[in-house]
């Protein structure tokens, strides 16, 4: 890696920490080099005003304003946007297809000449997906609007045995996965987290009330639960 590539990887690496401390020690590992090397980049970044606080055996954080362009992508940043917009225009409904389709147009309008070009011969492709499947009476966009209200929202749900059942909950994320989709709401008649299959769901009601808990806590409270029952579980950091 030339040093140049280095020291914007290493704006990039603190700028994903949001905040938390990052040892030099363990960016040398992700960059392959040594501490020392790490060293030397922060003493060059800060030198031409990269707004970098270090504090011995804590580690480095990007403070607020740095004027550096956010849009500068290595190869392999390119490669795994470019998977993931064509994942989501193989496995997502109509709205998502065209969102992954106007991100790409809008990030290769931004890219040099030679980066566009090489953007456009990814060779990385997602295997093509049957979306209707994961339907059911209520759209996968009517489930994300339900998310982005922030409401607590009633249920009708059909489960696996064919029984019908009303729930009142409070929606916290819907998982995308291989063969299913599955809303995570916290569930007040259990008094306790409940995944439900979109397919299954028959109706969904925004009420007009506030979830009490904010989508952040709900999310690290569900992660306290599902880690002791599952330990091998992987938490996702972005």
């Amino acid at each position: 890696m030339r040093r140049a590539d280095r020291l914007l990887q290493i704006v990039q690496i603190l700028r994903r920490a949001k905040g938390q401390p990052i040892s030099a020690r363990q960016i040398a590992e992700e960059l392959e080099v040594t501490a020392r090397t790490i060293y030397r980049d922060m003493v060059s970044l800060e030198s031409v005003g990269v707004p970098i606080k270090g504090e011995a055996g804590v580690g480095y954080v990007l403070e607020d304003g740095l004027d550096l362009p956010p849009l500068i992508f290595n190869s392999l940043e390119l490669e795994t946007l470019i998977l993931g917009a064509r994942w989501v225009e193989s496995h997502g409904d109509k709205d998502q297809q065209m969102a992954a389709r106007d991100i790409v147009a809008k990030v290769a309008a931004v890219l040099p000449d030679h980066l566009r070009d090489e953007f456009y011969d990814v060779s990385l492709y997602a295997p093509v997906g049957t979306t209707n499947k994961y339907e059911g009476a209520v759209s996968s966009g009517e489930l994300r609007q339900a998310l982005r209200s922030g409401k607590i929202v009633d249920l009708d749900y059909v489960k696996e045995d064919g029984t019908r059942t009303s729930r009142r909950v409070w929606p916290i994320s819907l998982g995308y996965f291989d063969f299913k989709r599955l809303l995570l709401c916290w569930c007040e008649m259990r008094q306790d987290f409940r995944a439900f299959r979109s397919d299954r769901i028959q109706s969904i009601t925004l009420l007009d009330q506030n979830i009490p808990k904010s989508r952040a806590q709900l999310k690290k409270e569900w992660w306290e639960v599902e880690s002791v029952r599952q330990p091998n579980l992987v938490r996702h950091t972005i």
